[in-house]
């Protein structure tokens, strides 16, 4: 393909593919005229679209494959039987330096088997992890882990507080992200042993990473930091709650404007500020989590979003490539393991 930044992208992926995959490529392109694509799935399916879509004729390279990985399927099986399956052909583009990143909205546990199979983990990284965005008081908080790995040890926690503060300064552009981890308190004899331990190697260690001890539960949405690491099993919970509590919030709003003439009045008054508040917390404003980890960039976006949702994590993608994550994180790790790093 010609100059720019190629992006593969898993074409079947997600509830809504094949369509809001082209859509989402295409307000991606728009936003950045330097993209092109490498797209893998059924090419009947996606050859109507993508013509259709004038902004990304002569920026696809469209790959054909009948095979796909359902989200029903196991990781364990996906890994198996699905070689010539998009997620996995995404993948593999990336692993080959044909891509620079992949992103797919399809099956979370095969895209992690997946990616860990044909890209590995570089030097220094146990286990990858999942890290995303929350909306916060402050602007935007990133955590980690949010599901890959249910239970860590000390070790694992310190990888992901070094993965998490390289992907703040990569894809938020903050110089010196603020790190805190996770916990039933800010006291020092507070928590499990792994979570104190992780504390006290950040605390030794000569890493560049601002760290700032102990944060709670209600830090999160108050952005006390930039990066809130945790492990898996703690991190998804803390996820799901948001979601539900942000679905909860918009169903009480649409009740009370709906529950008198007066209130349906008083929303026409409001209507502008409530346009902002949704605005603030679409989910799809924070589609894209990023695969940490790897010896390559992948993205996974939600696999329920529409096109703008999907746009906004090849924007993710994007801007991890473009900015030199991997060879950021590469350096901390190797800083991290460094005989006189004193972690």
């Amino acid at each position: 393909m010609a100059d720019g930044l190629t992006i593969a992208l898993d074409g079947m992926g997600g509830d809504n593919a094949p369509d809001a995959i082209v859509r989402g490529a295409a307000i991606a392109r728009e936003r950045m005229p330097q993209l092109r694509y490498l797209i893998y799935g059924d090419e009947s399916r996606l050859r109507p679209l993508l013509d259709a879509e004038p902004v990304l004729k002569d920026v696809v390279d469209l790959r054909h494959t009948d095979q796909v990985v359902a989200n029903t399927d196991k990781p364990s099986a996906a890994l198996r039987t699905g070689k010539r399956s998009s997620m996995r052909l995404a993948i593999d583009a990336v692993q080959a330096d044909e891509a620079a990143c992949a992103v797919s909205a399809g099956n979370t546990g095969a895209l992690m088997a997946m990616a860990m199979f044909g890209l590995r983990t570089i030097a220094g990284v146990e286990r990858p992890a999942i890290c995303s965005f929350f909306p916060t008081e402050r602007g935007e908080t990133c955590m980690l882990d949010l599901g890959a790995n249910v239970a860590c040890d000390a070790d694992n926690l310190v990888q992901f507080a070094v993965m998490g503060e390289a992907f703040a300064r990569t894809a938020m552009g903050i110089d010196k992200p603020t790190v805190g981890l996770l916990n039933v308190g800010v006291e020092d004899l507070k928590g499990k042993d792994e979570v104190k331990l992780a504390a006290s190697s950040l605390r030794a260690s000569d890493l560049p990473i601002e760290f700032k001890g102990f944060v709670e539960g209600d830090d999160i949405a108050r952005g006390t930091v930039d990066v809130v690491v945790t492990d898996g099993f703690t991190g998804n919970i803390a996820l799901k709650t948001a979601e539900g509590t942000s679905r909860l919030i918009s169903a009480f709003l649409r009740e009370a404007f709906q529950s008198s003439l007066s209130a349906k009045i008083g929303y026409l008054f409001a209507r502008r500020a409530m346009q902002k508040l949704k605005l603030r917390v679409d989910p799809r404003r924070y589609n894209g989590a990023v695969l940490l980890g790897l010896n390559g960039i992948v993205v996974k976006s939600h696999g329920g979003t529409d096109a703008l949702g999907f746009a906004n994590a090849i924007g993710v993608a994007y801007d991890m490539a473009t900015h030199g994550f991997i060879a950021k994180m590469k350096q901390d790790f190797e800083r991290l393991r460094a005989p006189d790093s004193g972690a």
